[in-house]
């Protein structure tokens, strides 16, 4: 390699090197900012994971620390001390309501409707407490009201439609139609995902009533 040849080669790699240099001093941050933030975002995904482990326990200490009040007013009001959102605000309206239905059904009533109104609670909470609102309101609400709302939660799918469609046998009994009852209760039975309790409930029910249980 003669000279001039050594001489250009030495030339283009110190160019290189000027480039180089200065698409780090211009670009680098980039590379730099993508390990912070992949390590950053590792480090907020462990503490968001723990804070929330952390918050759900806090929040399971403080209910069962306000059950564990003697009277029902003062678990009603140690309950409404209770700071929560979402899921566990609605938690918190279903088991205030529930206290109430030991010194005032009008305002457990007014309780479990505004949790069934409330949008902002999971769909399956506003149904529980749809639900609990018929059962609790037997002899108090109205019966044309009572139906339209088990009508909606006994639908296919729906989380609560067995013990729905109990409620719905049950007000079938109230109108004196046995025989839809009978019906109901036996078809009840015949599905698979009804608890032990409900079942026992029901086949106590349809032996009460003169009817067939489907039991061997």
């Amino acid at each position: 390699m003669s000279n001039t040849d050594r001489f250009f080669e030495e030339v283009t790699e110190e160019l290189r090197r000027d480039r180089a240099m200065d698409f780090m001093r211009k670009y680098g941050w980039i590379a730099v900012l993508a390990v912070l933030l992949i390590v950053g975002g590792t480090a907020w995904n462990e503490w968001r994971k723990a804070s929330a482990q952390a918050e759900a326990e806090a929040f399971g200490e403080a209910v069962l620390s306000a059950l564990e009040n003697n009277e029902s007013d003062a678990r009603i009001g140690a309950l409404s001390q209770i700071e929560a959102s979402g899921a566990q605000q609605g938690l918190l309206q279903l088991l205030r309501a529930g206290e109430l239905l030991e010194t005032d059904l009008g305002a457990a009533l007014d309780a479990f409707q505004a949790a069934a109104e409330d949008a902002s609670l999971p769909e399956a909470y506003r149904q529980l407490a749809a639900l609990k609102r018929v059962m609790a309101g037997q002899g108090t609400l109205p019966l044309a009201e009572r139906q339209t709302m088990v009508a909606g939660l006994a639908q296919p799918g729906q989380p609560f439609r067995p013990l729905a469609l109990e409620q719905s046998a049950l007000i079938e009994l109230e109108l004196g139609n046995t025989e839809r009852a009978i019906e109901i209760l036996q078809d009840l039975l015949a599905q698979s995902d009804v608890s032990e309790a409900l079942r026992q409930r029901v086949t106590q029910l349809l032996i009460s009533l003169g009817a067939e249980t489907g039991a061997a």
